[in-house]
C-alpha cells in the first residue's frame, strides 16, 4: 500500500493485523534488513524481516521527529 515509503526510526505505523494484546500501532526502533518494533500497548519488542513488515503495514500514523521539524 505504501510503496516507496522510507520508514524511519521513531515512525508509528498501523499494521493490518493486531498484536495478541489487541493493539494495531507500533513504534519503529530499528530499520534495515529486519525491523525492530515496539507495541504501543503492552510494550513488547519484536523483530520481523523487511518483506513481512512492508506487507503488514496499513498506514503511517505519525512520522519521526526529524520529518515533523522540516
Amino acid at each position: 500500500m505504501l510503496d516507496k515509503y522510507s520508514y524511519k526510526v521513531g515512525d508509528i505505523v498501523k499494521m493490518k493485523k493486531p498484536h495478541p494484546c489487541g493493539e494495531y500501532n507500533w513504534l519503529i526502533l530499528r530499520t534495515g534488513i529486519d525491523f525492530r518494533l515496539k507495541c504501543l500497548k503492552c510494550e513488547r519488542l519484536v523483530m520481523i524481516p523487511r518483506p513481512k513488515f512492508e506487507k503488514g503495514v496499513k498506514s503511517v500514523v505519525s512520522g519521526s521527529q526529524d520529518e515533523n521539524s522540516k
